[in-house]
C-alpha cells in the first residue's frame, strides 16, 4: 500500500505538468460534443487591432459543428459532415462548399475533425504561458490559410486559440462557458438557406 502511494505521488507532478499535445489529446478524447460563448479579436503584423467580433460555438465530432457571430455583424458557419455553409446575413448570401475540401489544416479539423488529427498537423507543446498549458499544431498540408494554429488549455478545457496566417495576422479566439457533452439537437448542425438569400457554390 505505501508503495502505491508513493507512486501516486511520483506520478502527481507528471500530471500537473501535462504539456499542451497531452492535453489536447486528452480533450478530443473526452470532448465528443462542446459549445462555448467566443470572443475574436484579429490584430495585423504589427499588432494594431483591426476587427472583433462574438458570439457562441458548438461542434460534433466528427465534422459538424457552428459558429454564430452575433456582434458586430450576424454570420452562421455550418458544418454539417457534408458541406460546408457560410451564411452573411447582411449581404443575403449563402456560401456552400464541400466540407473535406476546406477543413483541412483549418480550427475546425482540430476541434471537430476526427481522431487521425497527426495526419493533417505536427503538434508540439509550446510550454506555459499565462497560466495555460499551449499547443502548437502546423498544418503538414501548406495549401491552407493558416501558418500555424496555438491552443491554451486550463486543466482540460480549452480557453484560448491563437491562429497565425501567412499575411502575418494573429486571430485570438477566447472561450467562455465551456460545456464539456451537452446534449445537442442533430438541427444545430443543418443549414437552410433563408428565403430569398443568393446561394453561391455547390
Amino acid at each position: 500500500m505505501k508503495q502505491f502511494i508513493v507512486a501516486c505521488a511520483l506520478a502527481l507532478p507528471m500530471i500537473a505538468h501535462a504539456g499542451g499535445v497531452e492535453r489536447f489529446k486528452a480533450f478530443i478524447a473526452g470532448a465528443k460534443t462542446a459549445e462555448a460563448d467566443f470572443t475574436q479579436t484579429v490584430a495585423d503584423k504589427s499588432g494594431r487591432v483591426t476587427q472583433q467580433a462574438s458570439g457562441k460555438m458548438a461542434f460534433a465530432r466528427p465534422g459538424k459543428f457552428r459558429w454564430d457571430y452575433t456582434a458586430p455583424y450576424e454570420q452562421v458557419i455550418v458544418g454539417d459532415g457534408v458541406k460546408l455553409w457560410l451564411y452573411d446575413a447582411d449581404l443575403e448570401q449563402v456560401t456552400v462548399k464541400s466540407l473535406g475540401d476546406v477543413i483541412a489544416g483549418t480550427p475546425a479539423a482540430l476541434l471537430a475533425g476526427d481522431n487521425a488529427i497527426e495526419k493533417y498537423f505536427s503538434l508540439k507543446d509550446a510550454g506555459e504561458s499565462g497560466g495555460l498549458e499551449w499547443l502548437e499544431a502546423t498544418p503538414k498540408n501548406r495549401d491552407t490559410t493558416f501558418e500555424r494554429i496555438r491552443m491554451g488549455f486550463k486543466g482540460d478545457v480549452l480557453v484560448q486559440m491563437e491562429l497565425f496566417d501567412f499575411f502575418g495576422q494573429r486571430t485570438t479566439l477566447k472561450l467562455s462557458r465551456f460545456v464539456r457533452n451537452p446534449s445537442i439537437a442533430p438541427s444545430r448542425f443543418q443549414f437552410t438557406p433563408p428565403k430569398g438569400a443568393d446561394v453561391i457554390g455547390d
